[in-house]
């Protein structure tokens, strides 16, 4: 697949140009410059051509904004990515010392450069077009992404120079297909940071101040034979704190991610312990049936004595009461320990999520617990299960056919969850059960 990279200074219209190429809003787009911080990635397709698409941060220099460095080093990254590279302007600007700079570096670079400007919504801007010819990229495309205004003439240039770089083909059913592992946590918990682990690449940007990461990021992870998308997200905090819109929608994107994956790498703080925002995101993971694998990093920073670690796998399980079967890890993702072993977890828990029981053996295991120990009678009356099938859902369910499902009740309904967890298992995966009339 072709990979294309918009590039510009900020707040020239590239995340908004992103959204409109991917079809939905990916990247947060706000007044403010400088939002898009790290290499954001999404797919467009356009006249039966698929290609990645890369929004990078605005490039700038000897600003105050103190993640400068480093998204300059992420645009530099996309660029050697890159089969085709979009330079965007702004035309109410001009062209500034910024523009002449990034131009300067991609008049180097071996690839093909598109050059569009922005924000031309009005007949009488397309002649301020022109000057930018001086930037020497070539005939530049007079676009208006906001509302679409010219896209489609631009779309077709960069499906024509990924076909003359012969980088253009399309696994996108491929993508869609892996399993989707999110790492999610409270700000400062060391998400980027256990990303970049695991890529062994500074792919996210880390700094020691909390909220660092605002969009949710997405990187296709290939190492030790495993082959799943792995995604960064936003720091998520008590509603009251959330006290910037920025922060706002990087909270809502995180969530969302949370909703489209497959398992949840949830990160606590070993030197903060489990807190109630903890808690919220646990119970949002468990909400909306993800697979839950439990990180504790920071672990070289706390003092230990004997049994210091099954003190705090204790402590953790009587919050997380009654879905207990999760695993818990302690790491220091700073000292590269146990990093191994979150991924060989996390993916042994997608196998436990994926995993689909045939419904003979089902009823082989299962009938036999329930004949020894049978639901409690209900005013007199004997409650008889005769039959139990997986349902075809994400979520590991389970159906439990009787004569008076009405009247059964929560213990006993924990009791067949516990016995399914016995028998077949679904560490770190939350079960549904639902009981219907035969």
């Amino acid at each position: 697949m072709g990979i294309v990279a918009i590039v510009g200074r900020p707040n020239v219209g590239k995340s908004t140009l992103f959204n409109r190429m991917v079809g939905q809003r990916k990247a947060i787009v706000d007044e403010t410059a400088g939002v898009t911080r790290d290499r954001h990635y999404g797919k467009c397709e356009w006249s039966g051509t698929t290609f990645s698409v890369i929004d990078t941060g605005g490039f700038t220099t000897n600003s105050e904004d103190i993640f400068e460095n480093e998204i300059r080093s992420q645009v530099l990254s996309a660029i050697e990515e890159a089969d085709v590279i979009l330079f965007l302007c702004d035309v109410a600007t001009g062209i500034t010392d910024y523009d002449e700079e990034i131009a300067k570096i991609l008049r180097r670079c071996d690839k093909p450069v598109i050059l569009a400007v922005n924000k031309v919504d009005t007949g009488d801007k397309i002649f301020g077009i022109y000057e930018f010819n001086k930037l020497g990229l070539g005939e530049p495309f007079a676009i208006a992404s906001a509302s679409g205004g010219g896209t489609g003439d631009l779309m077709d240039r960069i499906c024509q120079d990924l076909t003359k770089a012969k980088a253009a083909f399309s696994d996108e059913s491929e993508e869609e297909n892996l399993p989707k592992i999110t790492i999610v946590g409270k700000p400062n918990v060391g998400k980027s940071s256990l990303t970049n682990a695991l890529l062994d690449e500074k792919r996210n940007i880390v700094t020691p101040l909390a909220g660092t990461t605002r969009d949710s990021i997405s990187t296709r992870y290939t190492k030790f034979g495993y082959d799943f998308l792995l995604i960064d997200t936003a720091g998520l905090r008590k509603k009251n704190k959330v006290n910037d819109d920025l922060e706002f929608y990087s909270v809502m994107r995180a969530i969302r991610s949370i909703e489209s994956s497959d398992i949840c790498i949830l990160m606590i703080d070993a030197t903060e312990g489990v807190q109630a925002q903890d808690m919220n995101i646990f119970y949002l993971i468990q909400k909306n049936g993800k697979g839950c694998v439990i990180v504790v990093n920071k672990w070289d920073l706390i003092e230990k004595q004997t049994n210091t670690m099954k003190e705090f796998t204790e402590s953790i399980k009587a919050k997380i009461a009654p879905f207990t079967d999760v695993p818990i890890i302690f790491t220091s993702v700073m000292n590269k320990q146990r990093i191994y072993d979150v991924l060989q977890t996390t993916m042994k828990v997608y196998e436990n999520y994926s995993r689909r029981i045939p419904t003979a053996r089902l009823n082989e295991a299962m009938l036999a617990e329930i004949e020894n120990h049978q639901p409690p009678m209900y005013k007199g009356k004997t409650i008889k299960i005769k039959f139990v099938t997986q349902l075809p859902t994400t979520t590991p369910s389970f159906a439990f056919f009787c004569n008076l499902p009405q009247y059964i009740k929560d213990p006993y309904k924990r009791f067949l969850e516990n016995r399914l967890r016995e028998h077949f298992n679904f560490n770190g995966c939350p079960i549904n059960i639902f009981f219907r009339q035969k």
